[in-house]
């Protein structure tokens, strides 16, 4: 039989959650069991024509994945109720989950409960266990979770456990070659000893554990033999988990864990070198799609919990939450749609038809004005406002969202001012309706050095430095790396104050400009100086309030010798220059 093409390893981290257990933060046991009315879970039928029932009653998964805090489930599972969501799924399972089973239960939802194994999470993310060896965290985990479920088995709002989460493949960034295999064997193995104490303690509830691609299943299907169905996160490629299912020659059901529009991963790059976001159209019909293939599946997939009922508003949240900050986006309305939600009355989010940047995206030059051209629309012919965001994830893998100035000039043109620090950015623009609605859409900008008119008197001059750094990284970083005219080679220092480099120019050489590019260790205080003889010096500007990026000035001296002189490191590293450039 063939295996589906292994999904290739995320770049964006996923889940979202902060209810994630590892192996040390395994919560302490209440003292003693809650109990409530359970619910009798079975999964049922035939090859190939199973169905899961709810005390008797069919019941198909129209799930989320589950984001906000268990302190607000009151708050946001009404909401989940009107969308036609009957299920959502956790990551974790400790003594914080009782009041989310409780607020589930109340309000007509259950819960897929997690188990959380590393190195959980994706590909790159938990820390690695030898499952072959590490009989402390194995015998830990055998103990644990099988007390939560006699914790929780009695609770209206549970449906089902999993345990563990993308770590079959996730196990492939701690383990290669033969050993990989022995280890995804072992592995495995374990999840099976873990559903057997399981179903001692709780034979009312199924069990089944997910991964993030269906090569996962041959494993599960070799050494889990009790589980009582499979699972898969699964984006973009979810159409073609049931031609896996059938290739494979699996005798159980699956559930789809995670879903929705293409990944991070999945996508192709952009002209600057980055993934392309799909548009909030596209992703909203990546919900749309991935519910019908699910549902085409008749008797076999059993429902999805798609990803994600989130409230996050940084990177991850914008490309995957469907009410990123609380605000309701297209992909929102998709799914209440595929599960049979009301959607009559609805006001539905504006709609971003195209975001171009002028003068094109792939030289943004720092520090200078950037004008978007926005086309939206508004369904409900709703006034619609916009912020303007950036976020430097491809520079230095920050996810955070910064709202920033802009001025509307009308007809969809906004403008504002460029990150100062070269490279690629992610520009946001949101539309909002004023009806808690949202439109957002993104793009990618390479931020390069402002154009300096003139000739850079400095390149390819002697220069020297105070100090070096001589190997580590890139390295060596000489002072010559600062003036060779590449934007890629670096001078960078001792790790101390005062540190300095000079550039030679060969004779007295009057200058109007000097532009810094600096790498991410800056100088936050540092002058510019001159000097005919290398000795005496003239200070011709004092910067004490430096942030990196690129320092541009229109400044006028003349001298043999030109100085940048740090006083002040902006980070506990050395000073570090891509260039240092003197125009005439």
């Amino acid at each position: 039989m063939s295996r589906p093409p292994r999904i290739r390893p995320r770049r964006l981290l996923a889940p979202l959650t902060a209810a994630v257990l590892t192996a040390g933060a395994l919560a302490a046991l209440p003292a003693t069991t809650a109990h409530a009315a359970g619910s009798v879970v079975k999964v049922t039928g035939n090859q190939g024509n199973w169905q899961l029932s709810v005390n008797g009653q069919p019941y198909q998964i129209k799930g989320l994945t589950w984001g906000p805090s268990v302190a607000d489930a009151d708050r946001y599972l009404p909401d989940l109720q009107s969308m036609g969501v009957n299920t959502i799924r956790t990551w974790g399972t400790d003594a914080s989950s009782k009041p989310l089973f409780d607020s589930a239960a109340a309000h007509g939802i259950k819960v897929i409960a997690g188990f959380w194994l590393q190195p959980g999470g994706g590909p790159g993310a938990g820390g690695c266990v030898n499952y072959l060896t590490d009989t402390t965290y194995k015998n830990q985990v055998l103990d644990e979770f099988p007390k939560w479920v006699s914790t929780y088995k009695d609770n209206a709002g549970v449906l089902m456990w999993d345990v563990g989460n993308e770590s079959v493949l996730g196990l492939q960034n701690c383990y290669s070659g033969a050993e990989l295999e022995r280890q995804r064997d072992a592995y495995t193995t374990l999840v099976n000893d873990i559903t057997k104490k399981i179903h001692a303690v709780d034979p009312n509830h199924p069990v089944t554990s997910t991964d993030a691609w269906v090569g996962a299943w041959p494993y599960f299907k070799k050494n889990a033999p009790d589980l009582d169905l499979y699972a898969v996160n699964s984006y973009n490629a979810v159409c073609d988990v049931r031609s896996a299912w059938e290739q494979g020659g699996y005798t159980k059901p699956y559930i789809v864990t995670e879903t929705g529009p293409a990944g991070e991963w999945e996508v192709p790059d952009d002209a600057n070198g980055v993934p392309q976001e799909p548009t909030d159209q596209a992703k909203a019909d990546g919900y749309t799609r991935a519910w019908g293939c699910i549902t085409g599946h008749r008797g076999v997939a059993l429902g999805a919990t798609m990803f994600h009922y989130g409230t996050e508003y940084d990177f991850g949240g914008i490309w995957f939450n469907l009410l990123p900050a609380g605000q309701k986006r297209l992909s929102y309305y998709a799914v209440k749609r595929a599960y049979g939600g009301d959607t009559s009355h609805d006001n539905t989010p504006p709609v971003i038809s195209a975001l171009d940047v002028e003068g094109g995206a792939g030289g943004v030059q720092a520090g200078r004005p950037v004008t978007l051209d926005v086309r939206a629309s508004d369904p409900n012919g709703d006034p619609i406002s916009y912020e303007v965001l950036d976020n430097s994830n491809y520079l230095d893998a920050s996810k955070q969202l910064v709202s920033l100035p802009f001025t509307d000039l009308g007809g969809g043109r906004l403008t504002f001012t460029a990150p100062d620090r070269p490279g690629v950015w992610k520009v946001y623009v949101k539309a909002t309706d004023g009806h808690g609605n949202v439109g957002v859409e993104t793009r990618s900008i390479r931020v390069v050095p402002p154009v300096v008119s003139g000739t850079n008197i400095a390149r390819g001059k002697p220069a020297t430095a105070s100090s070096f750094q001589p190997s580590y990284g890139d390295c060596p970083c000489t002072a010559a790396n600062a003036v060779d005219g590449s934007p890629t080679t670096r001078w960078a220092s001792d790790w101390s104050d005062p540190q300095w480099l000079q550039v030679d120019l060969g004779q007295r050489t009057s200058f109007t400009h000097v532009q810094l590019l600096w790498e991410a260790s800056y100088a936050k205080a540092y002058t510019i100086q001159t000097s005919d003889d290398g000795r005496t010096w003239q200070t011709l500007r004092t910067v004490t309030d430096g942030n990196g990026g690129v320092d541009d000035f229109d400044l006028h001296g003349t001298g043999r010798y030109v100085r940048v002189n740090g006083t002040a490191r902006g980070t506990g590293y050395g000073y570090s220059l891509y260039e240092f450039g003197v125009y005439n």
